[in-house]
C-alpha cells in the first residue's frame, strides 16, 4: 500500500460553520494560532492553577455531583472516608504544595470556591500573603454548575460576589466548578464582568470567545492532560510518569514559542506524602530553562488580551 500523503490544503467544496459545531469563536489550527510574545520576551507563559475548594459530606438532595469523582470502595452516605480525604488537602496537602511554590517563587492563581472561601480563611490569608489571584470557582465541589442550567446567571453572580467579598475586589477570572460550561455561559460570564475563563481545553494559546452582549471573554488553556486530578486520579497515572509527561510536553510547547503553560493541582492529590516530590521534580526540569514567563492567570490574561486587540495579531 502506498503512504498516506497529507493534502497540502483542504478541499475545496468543504464547507465549515463558524467554530465548526457553534458559533462561540471562528476556526483556528496550529498553522494559523498567533505566536505571542511574553514578557521579556520569553519563550512561554508558566502558571499554576491550584484549586481550593469543598466537598460535602452528603450533599443535597437533587444536586449532581461529578459522578467520575467518587470513593474506591463504593458508593456510602455519610461517606466519612472520601470527604475526610478531600479535607486531607486543606489541612496537609495544600501546605506542602506552598512550599515547594515557594522553594521556585511560583505565585499560584487560585481557583477558589466561595464555600472554600468561608470555611478556610486562614487558607485564603496565606494565599494572599503570597501574592495569588483568585479565580471564581463555583460553590460546592459536589454540586455542578452545568446541572443548573435554569438558575446559572444567578450561580455565576453569586460565586463572583462571594469571592469579592472574601478578596476586597471582583475576580476577573472563570474557572468552572467542574472545568464545564452550558452553551449560555460564555456570555453570562461576560455579562457578570468576567474578562476570561479556563475552561476550554482545544488550544495551547489563548483567544477570544464572542462577542457576545457583555463583551468578548478570553479563552485560556486549562490543559487537562497534565491536571493532577485528570492524571493521577481519574486515569491512575503513576506520579514518575506525570512528572516526566509534564517536563516533555514543556520542552515540545518552549520549543514552539509563544504558547501558555497551566500546570493546574489539587491539594488533596499532589499534597500526598508519596506524590509531592514528584511536582518538585517537574518544576526543576522545566523552570530550569530560559526564557520562562511565571505568571498568574490574571497578568497571562492582560497580555495575551492586549496582543490579541492588536490587528497584527488577532
Amino acid at each position: 500500500m502506498d503512504e498516506f500523503t497529507p493534502a497540502n490544503t483542504p478541499p475545496s467544496n468543504e464547507s465549515r460553520e463558524p467554530g465548526m459545531d457553534h458559533a462561540h469563536y471562528p476556526f483556528r489550527a496550529l498553522p494559523d494560532a498567533p505566536r505571542f510574545v511574553w514578557p521579556g520576551d520569553a519563550r512561554i507563559a508558566f502558571t499554576v492553577t491550584l484549586v481550593l475548594d469543598y466537598w460535602e459530606l452528603e450533599p443535597r438532595v437533587g444536586e449532581s455531583p461529578d459522578p467520575r469523582i467518587v470513593s474506591p470502595l463504593g458508593k456510602f452516605s455519610p461517606d466519612w472516608l472520601t470527604w475526610s480525604h478531600r479535607l486531607y488537602g486543606a489541612r496537609v496537602g495544600i501546605f506542602r504544595i506552598l512550599d515547594v511554590l515557594d522553594r521556585f517563587n511560583l505565585r499560584p492563581s487560585v481557583a477558589l470556591g466561595t464555600e472554600a472561601a468561608k470555611r478556610y480563611p486562614e487558607l485564603v490569608d496565606a494565599l494572599s500573603r503570597r501574592g495569588a489571584c483568585f479565580m471564581a470557582h463555583g460553590d460546592y465541589a459536589t454540586r455542578r454548575m452545568t446541572s443548573r442550567t435554569t438558575d446559572e446567571r444567578t450561580r455565576i453572580a453569586a460565586a463572583r460576589d462571594g469571592i469579592a467579598a472574601v478578596i476586597g475586589q471582583q475576580p476577573t477570572g472563570w474557572c468552572g466548578q467542574d472545568f464545564n460550561e452550558s452553551a449560555d455561559t460564555p456570555a453570562l460570564l461576560t455579562e457578570a464582568g468576567f474578562h476570561y475563563t479556563t475552561d476550554w481545553a482545544n488550544d495551547d494559546r489563548p483567544y477570544l470567545l464572542g462577542p457576545y452582549p457583555g463583551g468578548r471573554l478570553l479563552a485560556l488553556p486549562p490543559q487537562p492532560e497534565w491536571n493532577d486530578l485528570e492524571c493521577m486520579w481519574l486515569r491512575r497515572v503513576a506520579p514518575p510518569v506525570w512528572s516526566a509527561n509534564i517536563a516533555e510536553a514543556f520542552e515540545v510547547l518552549h520549543a514552539e514559542g509563544g504558547n501558555v503553560f497551566n500546570l493546574t493541582l489539587h491539594p488533596w492529590v499532589t499534597g500526598q506524602a508519596h506524590r509531592i516530590r514528584y511536582l518538585r521534580d517537574a518544576l526543576h526540569r522545566v523552570l530550569g530553562k530560559p526564557g520562562v514567563w511565571r505568571a498568574t492567570t490574571d497578568t497571562l490574561a492582560e497580555a495575551a488580551r492586549s496582543q490579541l486587540n492588536q490587528s497584527v495579531i488577532a
